[in-house]
């Protein structure tokens, strides 16, 4: 499928990755309006897609839900940009290769031999999540 990049210049030809804990199958969409899977579980105005499996690795670790992270390749329906959230001020270019889009991503397959982050470096994250939730700050949009 081709993607249809915005007039906000994210180009990217993928393989784009969605990491979750919900269980999907291929042909399965996700879509806007659901509530996130990270903070405050606000309706998200956006779907998350990301061209590197360590990003991925970051949303299947982190997002709310029981049971295990999973990593799947997805393909955008529509047009995507780079997430503000991990863009912009904090790292410049889009080293992380992450977008956002309001289309709906198709779930192709399932990635299964991904290697989580060590207990220590998501033990680490955990608590930065934790102080920007003292701080007050909601990082999705």
């Amino acid at each position: 499928m081709e993607n249809q990049p915005p007039s906000s210049g994210a180009q990217d030809s993928g393989p784009f990755y969605h990491g979750t804990k919900a269980d999907l199958k291929p042909g399965d969409l996700l879509e806007p309006g659901h509530n996130s899977n990270f903070g405050e579980r606000r309706s998200a105005n956006y779907v998350y897609l990301t061209a590197t499996l360590d990003a991925a690795t970051w949303g299947a670790e982190l997002g709310v839900g029981e049971g295990p992270g999973r990593i799947y390749r997805v393909e955008p329906t529509g047009p995507f940009e780079d997430d503000p959230n991990l863009t912009d001020k904090k790292f410049p270019g889009n080293p992380t290769r992450s977008y956002r889009t309001q289309a709906p991503l198709r779930v192709v397959d399932e990635i299964l031999d991904w290697q989580p982050h060590s207990p220590e470096v998501l033990q680490n994250m955990r608590n930065h999540l934790l102080e920007l939730k003292r701080l007050g700050i909601e990082a999705i949009n």
